[in-house]
């Protein structure tokens, strides 16, 4: 099945094929085609969240074709193409205003129109629909963009690791490394650990001095919840570091209260927090990296451990404890895991490292191995 997403795609795909039939069509404003849709065949086609006036709607639906309408009074596309860009989800955001970034920014205004309803209880049905529609067309994005990437690392941790703290340090050096390696690395997109291993991955092209100019600029800030001169803070990273390598974050509006790290690339933003969660340790074919974290992290080295204990994918990825002392003593998930594994395929891909060297090293002496 072709799948259309520009108009200029469906212009260059009706001029060699001469047809719509099995084509999906995603959020293109054909209001401009009529005319050559009418002459077109369009059997089991599929038109997502498109424009089509009058007699193009008529000769599609009555052609065979399923038409998802546009839908009203929300503040994004559920049909969405491609994934958020970097800097996207700040649209809105004036710098220097302290509450543009709440009352303006398309982060602030999705996550505020998906809160109105209260957590736990089903929202309404056309509310419900545009959530799992937007986040069927990030899942199909994230795919598309993922053909390319044979290796992603993830980089799992705490939102309370602050930009002075020598574990953020860690994490940086580790992201940075990762992406040297030729690995994409992917975070859950908040601050903390995962603020830390996109910027990492971010500032690889660059010589090694340059996390240290980054962190300059960043340590004054450290309060995400001070919105404003915490978001100015990494604005000036990447005003000093425009060309940055690419990095991928996956956070969800379910914690909608945290500004989605600056320094990925691609986002792919969910509304429903167990897909993300469940689908970013499932990306991560290259391995998943666990640097200290609290409830949220202790739950996805568990999730992560279930695929590799089952081999959902059919394969079994590595899992790496970032700081022994923390996954050992002050939150011993690490020994816990170790039980759990016992003589299976996984038990021989658990590590644990101090360093980023030592990470990287346990990485690659442990490629994924198929069951």
């Amino acid at each position: 099945m072709v799948e259309i997403h520009t108009l200029a795609e469906f212009d260059g795909h009706v001029d060699r094929v001469r047809s719509l039939d099995a084509t999906v069509v995603q959020g293109v404003d054909l209001s401009d085609r009529t005319h050559e849709i009418l002459r077109l065949s369009c059997v089991g086609g599929t038109f997502l969240g498109c424009r089509l006036v009058g007699e193009a709607l008529e000769h599609v639906v009555g052609g065979g074709a399923v038409v998802f309408p546009r839908l009203p009074d929300v503040p994004f596309d559920p049909y969405r193409p491609h994934l958020y860009r970097q800097g996207e989800l700040l649209d809105g955001w004036v710098p220097g205003d302290s509450a543009s970034f709440d009352d303006d920014a398309l982060d602030s205004r999705i996550y505020a129109w998906s809160a109105r309803h209260p957590k736990g209880r089903p929202a309404p049905v056309l509310d419900a629909l545009a959530q799992r529609l937007h986040d069927h067309a990030i899942d199909d994005a994230l795919g598309a963009h993922l053909d390319g990437h044979s290796d992603v690392v993830a980089v799992m941790g705490g939102h309370a690791i602050t930009r002075r703290d020598p574990a953020f340090r860690l994490v940086a050096d580790l992201g940075r490394a990762m992406t040297r390696e030729g690995w994409l690395v992917a975070t859950g997109g908040g601050p903390g650990a995962m603020e830390a291993a996109n910027l990492g991955a971010c500032l690889a092209p660059y010589p090694d001095a340059a996390l240290d100019d980054a962190l300059r600029l960043l340590r004054d800030e450290t309060d995400y919840r001070n919105t404003d001169p915490y978001l100015r803070a990494g604005a000036s990273v990447l005003d000093r570091f425009p060309d940055g390598a690419e990095s991928l974050a996956v956070p969800t509006w379910f914690y909608g209260h945290e500004p989605t790290n600056q320094f990925a690339t691609h986002v792919a933003k969910y509304f429903a927090n167990s897909i993300r969660e469940d689908g970013l340790l499932a990306i991560a074919t290259r391995g998943v990296v666990f640097s200290s974290g609290s409830a949220g992290t202790t739950q996805e080295v568990f999730q992560d451990a279930t695929q590799n204990h089952y081999g959902v994918f059919g394969t079994v990825s590595p899992m790496v404890f970032l700081d022994r002392t923390f996954w050992n003593d002050t939150l011993p998930a690490e020994p816990l895991l170790r039980t759990l594994a016992g003589e299976r395929p996984y038990a021989a891909m658990i590590g644990s490292a101090d360093t980023a060297e030592e990470a990287m090293a346990f990485l690659r002496a442990h490629p994924p191995v198929e069951i």
